[in-house]
């Protein structure tokens, strides 16, 4: 990969694109990097590279490409967050400085933490541009997995499949929410990888290709006559996707009938119904099967017609039908979104991606399905909500406004009591601090203190740090209990 394919891919995206913020970046970038070498035996810059590339595919605006080449530099190497913001502006510097935090999260295979990520990852990015960052930084990881030890190369890829896909899927972001899930089914089931792999790509792929070739030729040739431009692409299920469909519904690989579908893509949006009518009188629909997610889109703001038909030898063959504009906001998600009504991010964009992504958290808050984290997911609780971690990466959901003292009782009654003192991203702090989303706190304990201090009731928020310090009144010397709650007798 070289700085020059991600400066022709946004040049392709945009003509007009002034790419000089991109060359100074790979500049800055290569130099921090110099000498540090990736477990594959590449240099680290190449990882920069992959990142801005996938960035710049997505359809991505300059400076969030550019925040993708720098993305590791404040953590890994001697430059500063403010050299960043020196040299390109307040707005790279904090999309650089979200990825910082994001970085910090860690999935341990704790499962009652799951949510809680989901929820943090979110909430963090004050900027859904630094999300598109992240899976863009977590895609090329993943496809160098193999150059790391065992145990690490799990939790990775268990972590992507617990927490950054189910977010690529909310966020509509389909392209790298398949890549991620084949490359982490890979890793954790790999025995079933291989043997789905085999009969998808050896057992079926020529019956498959001979098919697929045979109605295209057919449709094709009808459009034609009909005056439709098109471009009839297959699209494959990706093998996660099939292995999930076949444990759900306890289905043999044969019994799936759609594997594949053919896409077909058209300049408007008329022509797709009329291509859409021309496929139905050619081959009988499955009426079951039909979906016009156009006229009515999902959630994540998905639009295409689905319709399954019987083809050739009565075979069941899915078609998609789309635009372009759609079928790029369909790989692309909130990235081809903005790439198409805004023509890049505009000073408005923050509010404005919120309150969509809001909108489809809102469409989803009523399921009854309390497990599932899109549907669980409330955007407004992120609003009076924090998320700050411990040193081993546990995250645990405040008030906004706690204290170390709210987050003490949070972890546990006994840290919480024998609370003595806070480092707060490894600085010494008052217990009275006010915590922030993304704060790494540590709490000191006192072995030998026998109870809280009364006065941590004057800054407490938590319902539950509040409750435990009046129990430990409670059960202290009536004395005590004098001093410590007013006008009793």
């Amino acid at each position: 990969m070289t700085i020059q394919q991600i400066i022709d891919k946004v040049k392709a995206n945009d003509p007009k694109a002034d790419t000089t913020a991109l060359e100074l970046a790979f500049e800055l970038a290569e130099k921090a990097h110099k000498g540090q070498v990736r477990k594959t035996g590449e240099p680290y810059i190449s990882h920069c590279l992959h990142t801005a590339y996938t960035l710049a595919q997505m359809k991505a605006d300059i400076n969030t490409v550019v925040a993708g080449i720098l993305h590791d530099v404040p953590e890994d190497t001697d430059y500063a967050l403010d050299d960043i913001e020196k040299l390109f502006g307040k707005d790279v510097a904090s999309l650089v400085q979200g990825i910082t935090k994001l970085s910090k999260i860690k999935y341990r295979g704790i499962e009652r933490y799951v949510e809680s990520l989901r929820k943090m990852f979110l909430a963090m990015a004050d900027d859904l541009r630094v999300i598109l960052i992240k899976f863009a930084d977590r895609l090329h990881n993943l496809k160098t997995l193999n150059a790391l030890p065992t145990e690490k190369r799990m939790r990775i890829a268990k972590e992507t499949l617990e927490v950054y896909v189910p977010i690529a899927g909310l966020l509509g972001i389909w392209t790298l929410k398949w890549q991620m899930e084949d490359i982490c089914f890979k890793y954790i089931y790999p025995e079933e990888y291989k043997k789905l792999e085999y009969k998808y790509e050896v057992e079926k792929k020529v019956e498959r290709h001979k098919y697929t070739q045979k109605v295209k030729t057919i449709l094709s040739q009808k459009l034609k006559e009909a005056g439709v431009d098109h471009e009839i692409t297959g699209r494959f299920k990706h093998l996660y996707s099939i292995y999930k469909k076949m444990q759900n519904k306890n289905r043999k690989f044969d019994e799936i009938y759609d594997v594949f579908a053919l896409r077909v893509i058209v300049p408007t949006v008329a022509d797709c119904y009329k291509t859409l009518g021309i496929i139905h009188s050619i081959w009988k629909p499955m009426i079951s099967r039909f979906k016009d997610y156009i006229s009515v889109p999902k959630p994540n703001g998905y639009q295409s017609l689905h319709t399954t038909i019987f083809g050739p030898e009565g075979k069941a063959t899915e078609f998609q039908i789309r635009t372009n504009e759609m079928n790029e906001e369909a790989m692309y998600g909130i990235s081809a979104h903005w790439y198409y009504k805004e023509k890049g991010v505009s000073k408005e964009m923050p509010a404005k991606q919120m309150r969509w992504v809001k909108e489809i958290l809102d469409i989803q808050k009523h399921s009854e399905d309390t497990k599932d984290f899109i549907k669980q997911v409330k955007f407004d609780v992120f609003r009076n909500r924090i998320f700050v971690f411990t040193p081993k990466g546990d995250v645990y959901d405040l008030p906004e406004g706690s204290t170390p003292i709210d987050f003490a009782y949070a972890v546990h009654t006994e840290v919480g009591n024998k609370c003595n003192g806070v480092l707060i991203n490894d600085k010494m702090a008052t217990l009275d601090t006010p915590l922030k989303n993304g704060d790494l706190v540590e709490i000191i304990i006192e072995k030998s203190r026998k109870g809280p201090n009364y006065d941590w009731l004057k800054f407490a928020k938590s319902h539950k740090a509040k409750n435990k310090i009046r129990q430990f009144a409670r059960s202290s010397p009536l004395t005590t209990l004098k001093k410590f709650i007013p006008g009793m007798k």
